[in-house]
Order: C-alpha cells, then sequence, then structure tokens
C-alpha cells in the first residue's frame, strides 16, 4: 500500500512533471504527496567563500544576493505547487487523511543541502519520484535522483517523457536474479497488484546464464497475478536498447534494479542503468 509519496518541488519545469506522475498513484492510494523544498544556506555558501578571501563588504552583497534567489526560488515552487493542488483539487494539510478516503497534500521548506534533505525524508515515504536527470544537464536534478535511488531503499520513480494521468494498466519487468530486482519487484506490488498486463523481460546477456524467470512468474501467480515471459536478444545493439525499446511497445511502466556505485557523489550508475534513465520513453520504477 502506497500512503505516501515524496517529490522535489524545485521552482523550475520538472517540478511540473513529477507532480503530474504523482497524482494518479495519490488519487488510487489516496495518499497524502509532500513536496519538498530544499532552500540554499546563504550564510554557509559566504562561509565557504570566505577561506577564499572575499571581504566583508563583498560577503555580505554575496549573501543579500543568495537569499533574495533563494526567496524567489521557494516561491516559485510554493506557487507551482499550489497551483496544481488547486488546479487538481487536491487539498492541502498537514497531515494524511485518518480515514485514508481521499488524496491529500503538504508542502515542505528546508534550508541546506538538497541531496541531504531529499534523502532525509525519502527515508520514511512509500513512494519517491524525482526526475531522471542526464549526463551534461541539471547537476541537482541527477543528484537528487542518485540520492534517493542509493540512499533511501526506497522504491523511485521516474516520470515518463510525457507523464501519464493515469495508474499503468500494462507493467514490464526488467528481470534478471540479482537482489536489486527482486526488491524492486516486491516494491512494485502496489502497482503491479493493479496492472491488466504484466511482462518479465529478459535479455540475453551472458549466453547460458541462468534468469529463473519460471520462479518469478511462479511468484506472480501466488500473488494472483498471471505474467508471461519474453527473452530479447540483443543481437547487433547493446541491450539497454533492446530492452527499452521491447518495454516501450509493449508497457506503460518498466520496473528494473538499479545498479550503481554508492560511493561517488557524481554520475556513476552501471552503464544499463544510465541508458535506461537517459533515454527510455516510459516511466520508469527502480529500486538499488
Amino acid at each position: 500500500m502506497i500512503r505516501s509519496i515524496l517529490v522535489p518541488a524545485m521552482g523550475n519545469q520538472a517540478d511540473a512533471a513529477c507532480f503530474t506522475a504523482a497524482l494518479p498513484v495519490a488519487r488510487a492510494f489516496a495518499a497524502h504527496l509532500d513536496a519538498l523544498h530544499v532552500r540554499v544556506d546563504p550564510v554557509g555558501v559566504a562561509v565557504a567563500m570566505s577561506t577564499e578571501g572575499a571581504g566583508g563588504t563583498l560577503l555580505q552583497g554575496i549573501i543579500d544576493d543568495i537569499a533574495r534567489d533563494a526567496d524567489e526560488g521557494e516561491a516559485r515552487a510554493r506557487s507551482g505547487f499550489a497551483e496544481f493542488c488547486t488546479r487538481e483539487n487536491l487539498p492541502l494539510a498537514a497531515t494524511a487523511s485518518d480515514t485514508h478516503a481521499t488524496p491529500s497534500a503538504e508542502f515542505h521548506v528546508e534550508t541546506g543541502e538538497d541531496v541531504r534533505w531529499m534523502a532525509a525524508y525519502g527515508l520514511t515515504a512509500d513512494l519517491l519520484i524525482a526526475p531522471r536527470g542526464v549526463p551534461g544537464d541539471d547537476a541537482v536534478a541527477r543528484s537528487i535522483l542518485e540520492a534517493l535511488l542509493l540512499e533511501t531503499g526506497r522504491p523511485l520513480m521516474i516520470p515518463a517523457t510525457t507523464p501519464a494521468t493515469a495508474m499503468p494498466e500494462r507493467i514490464a519487468v526488467a528481470w534478471k536474479p540479482t537482489p536489486q530486482a527482486a526488491r524492486a519487484v516486491g516494491l512494485a506490488m502496489p502497482f503491479l497488484s493493479r496492472a491488466k498486463e504484466v511482462v518479465v523481460l529478459t535479455v540475453d546477456e551472458e549466453p547460458g546464464r541462468r534468469s529463473d524467470v519460471d520462479r518469478l512468474i511462479g511468484y506472480f501467480a501466488c500473488h494472483g497475478l498471471k505474467a508471461t515471459a519474453e527473452r530479447l536478444q540483443p543481437g547487433a545493439g547493446d541491450p539497454a536498447e533492446t530492452l527499452i525499446n521491447a518495454a516501450a511497445a509493449r508497457a506503460d511502466l518498466l520496473v528494473m534494479g538499479g545498479y550503481g556505485h554508492t560511493r561517488l557523489r557524481e554520475w556513476v550508475f552501471g552503464g544499463f542503468t544510465q541508458r535506461v534513465l537517459a533515454d527510455a520513453p516510459l516511466a520508469v520504477l527502480m529500486s538499488h
């Protein structure tokens, strides 16, 4: 059951896609939608700059400029979320509905580092939704996505290039016998249980390697889900491209494990994961 959803509210054009993707989930599960905006700390930035020899007058001017930008960013994020909630008849409330009958929403503001606060809030949410970001694009968005995936243990949804306005009815599961993939399947069960069609996709990356897909199909059957399996041959293309094309043709949502390195604060996901994040036109639900 999904009762709480976390979305970043950064005050830019990426917000609308995340809000739109979260809405059908909030309505389907009568969930509480938490929008988190993180303000930069002007004093903290100024202190860091003071080590570079900036004088007192110059530092005060920098603090004032940063604070003004932070105020404007918060105002954009707050008004954008308020307009969204008004348009979609989503009531703003301090806590989730006690009756569990209707969705609700809340706007949060913290000051400091985006990555730290997003990860902290993400630990206590049932579902995280964040823009995907791509190498060479917005570094903040990529850092937030990485932190939510690698540091929370919660399922992360990356919206489709054109966010859906309804719950996914066709779901593809990218399967390989790994803990990451198994965890992603378990955390995706609220979506899988409502799907009309589930297809398990496996890619022959290593000839002769067992995929154990029959056991996964049996696992789904134990939960009352009828799923089919399809084994993909990458051929001349790479495995990620093969998977993306197959999933986009068959599904509204792709469920997969996220693979990457946790020790570096940069875009260091493995090639397969990175390609899916950058190129998949459909929504992706991941877990690390």
